[in-house]
């Protein structure tokens, strides 16, 4: 995996997303300023090559999931489904946000798998979160317009202290709610982290039909059959 995602980094190969045109504060200003290429991430990870597609639906990894699910388990390829690269120096930092956000589905319940493709800590940017947050009603005045929780908000300072680093080694995988707060600093190391993340659905939550989430197909990983958008 690494092998394929440094060559694919180097060959730009699409689609991709520049932190340029993501413009988190500390991005590149434009293409033409200094690392105004980098790369955030690798996009449709899936169809990018066999090694990410074998996986994603590798029979632990769907085993565990299920378990997660209490059902069986489809894979989206409307969401993450990348790799995720964060650079030194222009790889920007990513403030406390739920993942289900900017996702349409019957139920909000959907699991995360994040694979670390090096060391992951604070001073790589790597993740962080705030155990059973994705539990927690939160009020729209402590969102922003992106619903990133508010760092001015008192009762979001108070969750911030509860949050925790998560420290991973090359190999190692996270699952997690797609509801849970997470967040991510810049990366102060000399290497880029490159992380692989795929999401999951039960076969009974659907994604909403015409929308985002349903946008990009799907695979059934019972039966291993791919289904168009």
């Amino acid at each position: 995996m690494l092998a394929v995602t440094r060559a694919q980094l180097q060959a730009e190969q699409a689609p991709v997303e520049y932190e340029t045109v993501l413009g988190y504060p500390g991005a590149p200003a434009s293409f033409d300023a200094p690392g105004g290429r980098t790369i955030r991430r690798l996009r449709g990870a899936y169809e990018r090559d066999a090694i990410f597609r074998d996986w994603a639906a590798d029979p632990a990894q769907v085993e565990r999931m299920a378990q997660l699910l209490g059902e069986p388990v489809v894979l989206t390829l409307a969401h993450h489904n990348c790799v995720m690269t964060k650079h030194p120096h222009f790889g920007t930092a990513t403030g406390w946000h739920r993942d289900i956000r900017y996702w349409s589905f019957a139920k909000p319940e959907l699991v995360i798998t994040w694979l670390a493709l090096g060391p992951e800590n604070g001073a790589t940017g790597g993740l962080r979160f705030i155990p059973g947050s994705h539990k927690l009603d939160i009020a729209p005045h402590r969102l922003d317009a992106l619903d990133f929780l508010r760092p001015e908000v008192a009762e979001n300072q108070v969750l911030f202290a509860s949050g925790i680093q998560l420290d991973l080694d090359r190999g190692d995988v996270v699952f997690f709610h797609s509801k849970l707060f997470h967040a991510a600093g810049r990366n102060d190391s000399e290497a880029i982290k490159m992380s692989v993340a795929f999401a999951y659905r039960g076969a009974s939550n659907p994604p909403v039909p015409g929308g985002r989430s349903a946008a990009a197909g799907e695979v059934d990983l019972s039966t291993g059959k791919t289904y168009a958008a």
